[in-house]
């Protein structure tokens, strides 16, 4: 394995670390909460007095929206954050590192085989609440979800921004972010975008988000943007 040369903070990212190694590469890290555990088998680096944790873009939409260029990263140490469509963990595990132990992940996933491993995880991480629940049906959760700075989706359903939306009524606090995982049909974000792709966007719009940012994640995620977005609740 390549050993660590110097590892310092991102210059646009705050709790987000470039780590550059003896072969010449660099890599996105987050400071491990856990040390000692891996989550999905990524590199582990020792530095000074801390363990950072690989932030591979090919297995998570949030790593490569920042390799991309995202505007800025809204997630911050402390933070209550609402996560659609958890999966395994993966995205979640650098989250929890980001937000730390003053921060809480409200975890929902609606596939049970899935749900097995992200318990796994949240067993180690105390600040990550797994639910079993689908996040169609926001009500069904809302006596354990509190009000929360940031929500986070990727959810493989059709009209993904009406359920985050809905979501969003529900938990979301006036000025929070949202970071939606979107399928994008064109080949550029920056050229016209698909009926389909629009009408998401527009529906974010219209149900009181403002778009601050759009980055398309090829080559990690084909056909896949991030969208971020700041939520203004109607009075």
């Amino acid at each position: 394995m390549s050993e660590v040369v110097n590892l310092y903070e991102h210059e646009k990212y705050k709790c987000v670390y470039v780590v550059e190694l003896d072969d010449g590469s660099t890599k996105l890290a987050t400071k491990n909460l856990v040390p000692g555990k891996r989550v999905y088998g990524e590199h582990l680096y020792k530095w000074k007095d801390g363990e950072y944790r690989e932030w591979n873009a090919y297995r998570s939409k949030l790593a490569a929206a920042l390799v991309k260029g995202l505007k800025e990263l809204p997630v911050k140490p402390g933070q209550k954050i609402l996560y659609l469509g958890a999966g395994s963990g993966t995205t979640v595990s650098h989250i929890s590192d980001i937000v730390g132990l003053e921060g809480m992940i409200y975890a929902v996933e609606f596939a049970p085989r899935v749900m097995r491993e992200l318990i796994v995880v949240a067993d180690d991480r105390l600040n990550v609440v797994p639910i079993l629940e689908d996040a169609r049906m926001p009500r069904r959760y809302r006596f354990i979800v509190e009000e929360v700075e940031g929500l986070y989706a990727d959810i493989a359903q059709p009209e993904q921004a009406s359920i985050v939306a809905d979501n969003a009524d529900m938990f979301l606090k006036d000025g929070g972010w949202l970071l939606l995982a979107i399928k994008a049909r064109s080949i550029d974000v920056t050229a016209e975008p698909s009926e389909v792709y629009k009408r998401e966007i527009d529906t974010l719009k219209n149900r009181g988000f403002e778009i601050v940012d759009v980055v398309h994640l090829e080559p990690f995620d084909k056909d896949h943007a991030m969208v971020y977005a700041v939520f203004h609740r109607k009075r």
